[in-house]
């Protein structure tokens, strides 16, 4: 058993870390060398992992911990029903469309549509967004209860630019005006050249069970494009909770509703 978990949290720590060779897992999992050698081969034949591109000792996931995931999150009919949708955003946007679901803490990106621009904004699927830094993050975010807004809060805010919002204040403040306009942004606070605007998806019993962004680099985001891509996005989001059986413009607080973008 104890074999087992070893596997599973090596996997979950090549995710986190990839590309990542044996001698800085084992230093993250605190565990000799050899035994997570022995680990890395078990997953590799497999096929949850594979040797990077160019760099044979280090490590990346396959695209099976993705399928796995799909399947976890529902997202293979989140997916069928979101493409078309974020093919018209991206074609009234020339910009990178992500679709991302929630899980636990954090969200996933599992769905990319790119610009045709040259200067783009490539992320691969899988990727973990944190919550407080990311477009999409604070989308979901806001379409929590009040409750667990205040919890996310409690756990503190980590930093990771000069503009990421550390301050619980701050981000309680921003979680009402997301409320109060639909769409989210994300100015440089989890990658200083990535910027974001997004809107929740919401599902049945009106909760977030997706969020769907348009991604444009920092320089490129203007003050009139980021509120004109914000009033598109939250269309978007709108339209493909009507596909998922959602109610659009109604939040997980108290089912009280958000004005139309």
């Amino acid at each position: 058993m104890q074999n087992v978990r070893n596997a599973l949290r090596a996997l979950e720590e090549v995710a986190e870390r990839q590309p990542i060779g044996v001698a800085d897992l084992a230093r993250a999992m605190g565990l000799p060398k050899s035994s997570v050698q022995r680990t890395l081969v078990t997953l590799h034949e497999a096929g949850w992992i594979r040797p990077a591109e160019g760099r044979p000792t280090r490590w990346r996931v396959t695209a099976k911990a993705l399928q796995v995931g799909r399947h976890a999150t529902g997202e293979l009919r989140l997916r069928d029903a979101a493409v078309p949708v974020m093919e018209e955003l991206r074609a009234r946007t020339d910009e990178t469309v992500h679709l991302a679901v929630p899980e636990g803490e954090r969200v996933v990106l599992v769905e990319r549509l790119e610009t045709t621009q040259p200067v783009r904004i490539i992320l691969p699927l899988g990727q973990i967004l944190p919550v407080h830094a990311s477009a999409n993050g604070k989308a979901v975010l806001a379409a929590r209860t009040d409750a667990e807004v205040a919890a996310y809060l409690a756990d503190g805010l980590a930093r990771f630019t000069e503009t990421t919002a550390t301050d619980p204040a701050a981000l309680r403040a921003e979680v009402d005006e997301i409320r109060a306009r639909g769409w989210a942004t994300n100015r440089g606070e989890w990658r200083a050249d990535v910027s974001a605007v997004a809107a929740a998806v919401l599902g049945e019993s009106g909760r977030p069970v997706a969020s769907v962004s348009v991604n444009v680099p920092t320089s490129r985001l203007t003050d009139p494009l980021r509120d004109r891509f914000g009033e598109l996005v939250a269309e978007a989001a709108a339209r493909l909770s009507e596909r998922l059986g959602g109610t659009p413009g109604r939040q997980a607080w108290g089912g009280a509703r958000r004005p139309t973008p």
